[in-house]
Formats: structure tokens, C-alpha cells, sequence
């Protein structure tokens, strides 16, 4: 325990590397002139029957309110000498630090005890020269060619087709009714996009589309079973029409010097297909130095051993908890939510304990990130989603984010410093 010299007292013990407890203790003449200051501006805004505002007498004002007045003097002194016994004693926290064994009785001194979550101090392991498998990165041709491929159909065109029906794989926009065979309930009306043969497509919708032409109709029925995905329609009958609004068929360019050209990233089809190459070559790269990464810090990681401040966790794991129920409430049941809660929470700790090392190391090796990467990041964010530059400072600054962006960067330059001096083998 340590006990400071200042006016108020304060004893701190440490149960844990991650907790200190205060016990404080404001003096009696610092707690009476506190007491007299609010009861001052009690007497000066209370209205009494049979005096005017601010001229009842002060005794009066006291016995009254004299709950409401210690309440206040309480709420007052314990904020403000904790903050000066953190402030003196060197303690930051990292969450809301918990009052309790509040003691105060007029003329006495004030007297409570605060629990705080702090960093905790830790031993780092040796970090330099950690031994790392090396990834190999290797581009197959048919990666080249699946690429190529997808290139290719993001570059189709959807041409409208005249003088036939629907064939398997055009694009048929349908207006679609139904009605419920057995209780002639109508269904809403509805236009939509369909490609024709799609596996997906129930299989009467294919049969009865080939052929139709545009402004044609067709009427067929479908019996869903009792445990079809869609409540609404499960064990019932529904007879459908559908007509045909239009029709557009793919069509996909050839492999060619003109098509490369027409993309806007190289002058012939050899040089596009050398720089999807390249562009294969970087993702590997940068998913093998990732895989690095995670080694060395799983090497790391297995080497420390460090009390976790429970309220980074806590955090940690809520967030990834909220997460996971946001991508996908309706599939989730209570036996679910207790099974994704147990990995969250075990996903969590080994994220605060990364953190924690990597915060270390960074601090170790003088490491920062300036306002000039941070703004370099915010301009990949925002070409990657296509959004302004402005807007996505303006989002990021709106939302309080900068910091976390900052000190993402810092830890990804913290896994580079220990990549640059790590041993490949």
C-alpha cells in the first residue's frame, strides 16, 4: 500500500495487477466548508410558506432538506477527490471506477472506497528474432483463368430479345399474382427480376416460363408442404399467373485485345492477364504476411502470462456477441446465445491479451502513427467503398472512430516491426 501526502488521504492497495483499490478520505474542515457551500445554495433557491425566495432562515432550510443536502455534498466531494487521488497517485482508468462504503455525518470526515480497472503491468517476452514459417505464394493458370472469367461476366451486356420466348438463362421481368386455392385469398401483386432455369427457381416457374413471349401469360399451381421456409404459403395450394413485362439475354464478351482495351487497364489481352497475375500475386502476399502475423503472435501470445482487466473483456465480447445476433437474429435460440456468448468470451480474451502485447512492444519500440497514415487509411476506406473522401472523414469523425482507426494502424505497424525482425525459415 502507498498512502499519498496530499490534503485528502487516500491508501491504495493493489489485489491484482489489473485493479487498485482507494480507500479516501477528504478532511472534516474540506468536507463542512463543502457542506456550508451547499446548504448556502439550498437557502438561496428554496421558497418556504411565509418567506420569500432565498430569505427562509438557514436552520430551517437545514432540518428540511438536510437528506437532499448530504446527498449533494456526497455526489460533490467523492468525484472530485477521486479524481485528485488518481490524478496524485499516477492511476489511470480504464473504465468507470465503483464507489461504495460511502461515510459521511456532519463534522466528520468524508470517507469512501473506489475500485479501478487499470492496464496492467507485465514482463514482455523476448520479441525479436521469433521463428516463423515462410509462406510460399504461388498463382496457378486456372486462378488466372477464373478471374479472367469473372471479369469477363461483370462485363456483360443485357441485350432485349425480339421475335422469341423465354429460353434458359435470360433475364424475365414478370408481374406475378397468386391466389390461395382453397380460401381464394389473393396475394399481393408483385413485378420482379427472374433468371430463367435458375436451380433456385421452384421447378414449375421454369417449366411454364420457356416460351413465353413478352405480354404473354401463363397460369400453374403450386402445393407447398407443411414445413416450407415461408410461413406464409407452408401446406397451402397457391395458383399462380405470371406475365412477361420483358426479356434480356447475357451476352458476355470474347477474350481479346479489343475487350482488354475497352476495361481500361491494359493495351492488349496478354497485359491484362499479366496484371491479374500481378493483382493474385499481392492478395496472397498480403493473406501470407497476415498468416505470419497471427504466428507470431500466437508464439508471443503462448508466452505471456498477464491478469486481463475483465471490463476490456466484457467489452470485447459484447461487441462480438452483437455482432453476430445483428447478422442473424431469427437463427438464433437461447441454447445459441449461451453457446456464442462461451466463444465470444474466449475469442475476447485472446483479442485484449494481443492488444495488451501489442500496445506494449509499440510502446517499447517508440512506435506511433501520424495524422498523414491515418488520413492515407481513411482514403483506402473510402475508394474501397466509393464514397468521397470527405464524406468518409466526415463519418469517421462523426462517429468518434478516428481513434480506433489510429490505433488499428498502430497495431498492424507493430505485427510489421515484428515480421521485419522475425527469423524465416
Amino acid at each position: 500500500m502507498s498512502e499519498n501526502e496530499q490534503r485528502i488521504k487516500a491508501k491504495i492497495a493493489s489485489p491484482s495487477s489489473s485493479k487498485r483499490e482507494l480507500e479516501i478520505e477528504v478532511p472534516a474542515e474540506e468536507a463542512a466548508e463543502e457542506f456550508e457551500k451547499t446548504l448556502a445554495d439550498f437557502a438561496s433557491r428554496v421558497r418556504l410558506d411565509g418567506f420569500r425566495r432565498g430569505k427562509a432562515p438557514r436552520d430551517m432550510v437545514k432540518r428540511l432538506f438536510y437528506s437532499d443536502i448530504k446527498n449533494s455534498v456526497i455526489e460533490s466531494l467523492a468525484p472530485r477527490a477521486l479524481k485528485d487521488s488518481l490524478k496524485a497517485e499516477n492511476i489511470n482508468p480504464i473504465a468507470t471506477p465503483l464507489i461504495s462504503e460511502i461515510s459521511y455525518q456532519e463534522g466528520q470526515p468524508f470517507r469512501f472506497k473506489a475500485t479501478v480497472e487499470v492496464l496492467p503491468d507485465f514482463e514482455l517476452p523476448p520479441y525479436k528474432k521469433i521463428r516463423v514459417k515462410k509462406r510460399e505464394v504461388v498463382v496457378e493458370t486456372d486462378e488466372v483463368d477464373r478471374s479472367l472469367e469473372e471479369l469477363r461476366q461483370k462485363s456483360a451486356e443485357y441485350i432485349p430479345v425480339e421475335g422469341r420466348g423465354v429460353a434458359d438463362g435470360d433475364y424475365v421481368v414478370l408481374e406475378w399474382k397468386g391466389k390461395e386455392v382453397k380460401t381464394k385469398k389473393m396475394l399481393p401483386t408483385e413485378k420482379t427480376l427472374v433468371l430463367a432455369g435458375h436451380p433456385d427457381n421452384e421447378r414449375p416457374l421454369n417449366e411454364n416460363l420457356i416460351g413465353l413471349k413478352p405480354q404473354e401469360s401463363r397460369s400453374f399451381a403450386i402445393s407447398y408442404p407443411p414445413d416450407h421456409r415461408q410461413k406464409k404459403i407452408a401446406g397451402k395450394t397457391i395458383e399462380y399467373e405470371i406475365k412477361v413485362i420483358s426479356i434480356k439475354e447475357k451476352k458476355v464478351p470474347e477474350l481479346s485485345d479489343d475487350w482488354a482495351k475497352d476495361l481500361g487497364e491494359a493495351e492488349n489481352f496478354a497485359d491484362l492477364r499479366a496484371k491479374v497475375r500481378q493483382e493474385l500475386v499481392k492478395i496472397k502476399e498480403d493473406v501470407a504476411r497476415r498468416e505470419m502475423g497471427d504466428e507470431v503472435i500466437r508464439t508471443l501470445s503462448d508466452m505471456l502470462n498477464v491478469e486481463l482487466p475483465e471490463v476490456l473483456v466484457e467489452e470485447e465480447a459484447a461487441a462480438l456477441v452483437r455482432s453476430r445476433v445483428q447478422a442473424a437474429p431469427e437463427t438464433l435460440t437461447p441454447e445459441h446465445l449461451k453457446e456464442l456468448g462461451q466463444r465470444a468470451r474466449a475469442q475476447a480474451e485472446q483479442t485484449v491479451k494481443n492488444s495488451l502485447l501489442l500496445d506494449k512492444i509499440a510502446a517499447a519500440e517508440k512506435l506511433d502513427v501520424t495524422d498523414e497514415e491515418v488520413m492515407g487509411e481513411i482514403k483506402i476506406l473510402a475508394q474501397r467503398n466509393n464514397i468521397p473522401l470527405a464524406q468518409a472523414v466526415e463519418g469517421i469523425n462523426r462517429e468518434g472512430k478516428r481513434d480506433d482507426l489510429k490505433h488499428r494502424l498502430l497495431l498492424r505497424k507493430t505485427i510489421d516491426f515484428l515480421l521485419e525482425n522475425a527469423v524465416l525459415y
